[in-house]
Formats: C-alpha cells, structure tokens, sequence
C-alpha cells in the first residue's frame, strides 16, 4: 500500500449468544458472505444448547470467527458492551452489532457500512422508508412506538428507531462515548448507547430494515426485563432532558 494511503476499514460483526446453536452456523456463513474481509466476534453466555462450543469448533475451521466464553447470563448489554471493547483493544475501525437469531438480515450489512462513509453510527431502522416488522401484534408495535417517542424527547435523538440492536459503530467515536458511565445491562442499553455516541458527536445515519422473527429457538426478553429497562429509561432520560447528567 503506498504511503499514506488508508486502506479498507477493519470490521468486527459482534454475535450475544445463548442458546443460539440452530441459528449460529448459517448466520456467520451469511455475514462472511456479505461482508467477506470481516470478522465475526461471537460473545457466548455459557449456553447451555451448546452455542459455545460450535462457535469454538468455527472459530477453528475460519480464522475470520473470534469467540468469547463468558460465564453466565449476564445480559444483552453487558455483551454488547464486552464486544465494543473487544474492538476497542483490537483497533477495529467499525463494529456491527446484530442479533443471532436471523432477525436481523445479513441483507442489510453493506448498506450500512456504507453509510459510515458519512455517518458515525448508522442504525438499521425498522421506522424510516422501506422500513418494517413482519407479523408483529400491535402490543409489540405500540410498546415499540412508546419507547422510541419517549427516547426522541427526553433524550432528544434524533432518529427514528433508537430502541434496535441492529447497528454500526464508529470505534474512535465509542471511545469517546464514556462507556465506562453506561448503567444499562439490559435491553434498555441501545438506547443508552446511542445516547452516549451522540454526546460524543457522533453523526447518526439511519437505513432501512425489515425486522423478521426469529428462525429458530425462543425468545430471551421477559416481562420482567422489560420493566426494568423502561425504569431505567425513565430515570436517565428525566436526567439527561433537565440537564442533571454528566458531559
């Protein structure tokens, strides 16, 4: 490569595992296949289906596929967060987070790592055009619409689905995030998150997705988790909105 010449940006795809096995296989063939130069970091929470050792025994046969074991359930946003310090210590320039159960389509990777050419974190939006859920009830939809309303005005984001995994970093921009002041561990994380991107300056871009259910196995997220996460939504936003959260 010549002087000075940047080359094409190094690219981690994050995977929170637990109980996955059906899913993980055909999942990381379709990103590599999307994205062929990435490289896939699985974040496995001890699954008792055996996720974890699948993910080993792939991580032998392609040196793309990286694996953490952790040792329990310890929650989406806590591996999440593991994951954005994976390509924090490895000096990745941007990191993919999707859900391992086929809800989030590889389809959609190269058009949003080609928004990063203008943005900081582009979010795969089920809200702007061309966008979507497939066979939602309309609980789901309206507790999906609330929560989204709720984070645009307390924490005055600017986007449309501030509540979905489905996303890509900028890793010098997490670095400035103060990650480090994250309080979710939940499912209320990304929207944290993205509000801790945009009080690093972060530039958010959003494209289209149609969110599918999953292919296989169940549902992690419970009634209880729920709560929790809208409690802790409702707590920080009231803070951020009246100017009590820290820069």
């Amino acid at each position: 490569m010549p002087p000075g010449e940047k080359g094409p940006p190094r690219i981690l795809v994050s995977l929170a595992t637990y109980n996955e096995r059906d899913n993980l296989a055909p999942l990381v063939r379709e990103v590599l296949e999307r994205l062929p130069a990435a490289h896939v970091l699985v974040v496995d929470d001890n699954s008792p289906d055996g996720t974890g050792r699948l993910a080993d025994e792939m991580a032998a046969a392609d040196p793309r596929v990286r694996v953490l074991h952790r040792a329990g359930k310890l929650g989406l946003g806590t591996a999440i967060l593991t994951a954005m310090r994976y390509a924090m210590d490895h000096d990745y320039d941007y990191l993919v987070n999707m859900d391992a159960d086929f809800s989030h389509h590889p389809r959609y990777l190269p058009a949003l790592v080609a928004g990063m050419d203008r943005h900081d974190v582009m979010i795969g939006s089920r809200y702007v055009p061309g966008g979507g859920t497939v066979a939602w009830p309309w609980s789901r939809r309206l507790m999906s619409w609330g929560v989204n309303l709720l984070v645009r005005l307390l924490f005055r984001i600017p986007a449309h689905d501030c509540s979905g995994a489905y996303r890509c970093y900028r890793v010098t921009k997490l670095r400035k995030a103060h990650l480090e002041r994250l309080q979710s561990r939940g499912y209320s994380f990304q929207q944290e998150a993205l509000y801790r991107c945009r009080r690093a300056r972060s530039r958010l871009g959003e494209t289209p997705i149609v969110f599918e259910d999953r292919r296989a196995g169940a549902s992690k997220v419970s009634p209880r988790e729920v709560v929790r996460s809208l409690s802790v939504l409702l707590v920080l936003g009231l803070r951020a909105f009246f100017g009590f959260d820290r820069p």
